[in-house]
């Protein structure tokens, strides 16, 4: 009996390190012929179709009715470095945003890591104290490491504002009318303790709620003898990089582009297009169709990019693969405990090579 639960544990699962936020499949499709699946077509269609109309209509008044309206070409030039000044601003501003979200949830990760590392090798008790773990010091271990996985989907629900923890406790929230717990959040609801209480309505976070039960744990591994003064120091050192990494998320997430600025960029390129079509009437006629729908598309595609970066957090093929890699840290985090319990169990001998020698 005690083999088959030994062989069942270890039954490797067909898996591998970032095996979630790789790219699971080469392209089939050439990107330059992409036009679904993380292309911006969708968003700068409108305009783009727009802009080609009027430009029909001006051609069609150029030709048969009010004759000459076109200006002189020299006038494209001067707006045009307008007009790329505030694309390349907005497109770096927005990347700047991506890519800071991004390091942020791999500091998020990277310091949930170390706990989960620090608390697994130290939460044990040395052979001259007896040996081995009581179960209730066993299952407050298993606890905290699952509130450390849960931690990150508490971040990422977060800043999606998905805000899901009931003020009831969650053993009881299954069943109650009031505060019903959505399926779509079943993901990490088992991973936090029985009897947890949501304080979202009163203004405070999951994920800080969560950190205040790991700094506690530490604590107790303290006054334990599990960890010495500087260890607890660094551990607690890990939480605070933690908390400094989502409340940067959380900036980004709450602090958009100025309206001001998003409103003259409109205008202005709008302003652009549809200046273009009598700047290019008289030396290109009904050419002028295709060439301001070419331009515009390359304009408003360029907006459309920075739309997208603008808040890298949601479900978009653009954002940050939040889902992929958070579940890669969780597999880890998860193969760590397991091993872990069966060393706490007294099975490392029986592990060719265990993490985990106590």
């Amino acid at each position: 009996m005690e083999g088959s639960l030994y062989k069942r544990r270890h039954t490797r699962r067909p898996t591998y390190p970032l095996a979630h936020a790789a790219r699971q499949k080469p392209r089939r499709i050439p990107l330059v012929l992409r036009f679904a699946k993380g292309a911006i077509h969708n968003i700068i269609l409108i305009p783009v179709l727009l802009h080609s109309l009027f430009t029909v209509l001006i051609v069609y008044l150029d030709r048969n009715v009010a004759g000459s309206l076109g200006v002189p070409a020299t006038v494209i030039p001067s707006l045009s470095i307008v007009v790329g000044l505030m694309l390349v601003f907005r497109n770096s501003t927005s990347y700047d945003r991506f890519w800071s979200g991004r390091n942020c949830l791999t500091t998020i990760g990277t310091s949930v890591r170390n706990l989960a590392r620090g608390f697994l090798v130290n939460a044990h008790r040395s052979k001259k104290e007896g040996g081995g773990l009581t179960d209730a010091e066993k299952k407050d271990t298993e606890k905290i490491i699952r509130v450390l996985i849960a931690i990150m989907y508490a971040v990422k629900h977060n800043l999606r504002a998905e805000f899901n923890i009931p003020p009831v406790p969650l053993s009881t929230s299954s069943s109650s009318e009031e505060a019903p717990i959505e399926t779509s959040k079943a993901e990490y609801f088992g991973l936090l303790p029985d009897g947890l209480m949501g304080y979202e309505d009163q203004g405070l976070s999951l994920p800080l709620q969560l950190t205040v039960l790991v700094e506690s744990y530490i604590r107790r591994g303290f006054d334990r003898g599990w960890f010495n003064a500087p260890q607890s120091s660094g551990l607690s050192a890990q939480i605070n990089s933690l908390v400094d990494a989502y409340g940067k998320m959380e900036t980004i997430r709450s602090t958009p582009i100025p309206v001001a600025h998003l409103i003259h960029q409109k205008q202005v390129l709008a302003l652009f297009n549809c200046i273009l079509p009598f700047a290019t009437v008289d030396d290109f006629g009904w050419y002028a169709v295709p060439i301001v729908a070419i331009v515009s598309f390359t304009l408003y595609g360029i907006e459309g990019i920075g739309v997208q970066l603008e808040d890298p957090f949601g479900h978009d093929k653009n954002d940050i693969k939040m889902d992929g890699i958070i579940e890669d840290t969780r597999q880890e985090v998860m193969v760590l405990l397991e091993e872990w319990k069966m060393a706490a169990d007294g099975h490392a001998e029986r592990m060719a090579g265990g993490m985990f020698d106590f």
